[in-house]
């Protein structure tokens, strides 16, 4: 299949990339990633194994958007929201506690 990266166009085969990333480890996956075999990998990685570019030079949009038409399954980690700080009002009550009862 043919696909552009990075404004280079690249003719890409599942088999092929399955064979590229057969020996290599995967890094710790921080954002989007993509499931070759049994393996996680993240997208960027990929891209610069199959690509041969340095992964400043494409983004994962890109990389994802071909695997996925290659057939490969291509996910994201959910974006965890901080708890948000008490507020000094809230802090204060805290510190003071609750009153007694009689």
């Amino acid at each position: 299949m043919r696909c552009v990266i990075a404004r280079f166009p690249f003719d890409l085969i599942k088999s092929e990339v399955e064979e590229a990333m057969a020996g290599i480890k995967p890094e710790p996956v921080t954002g989007a990633f993509v499931i070759i075999g049994r393996r996680h990998y993240p997208v960027k990685q990929v891209g610069a194994v199959i690509t041969r570019q340095d992964r400043r030079d494409f983004t994962a949009d890109e990389v994802t958007r071909a695997l996925t038409r290659l057939g490969f399954t291509c996910r994201s980690l959910p974006v965890s929201v901080p708890d948000a700080a008490p507020t000094s009002l809230e802090a204060a009550s805290e510190l003071l506690g609750s009153p007694e009862r009689a």
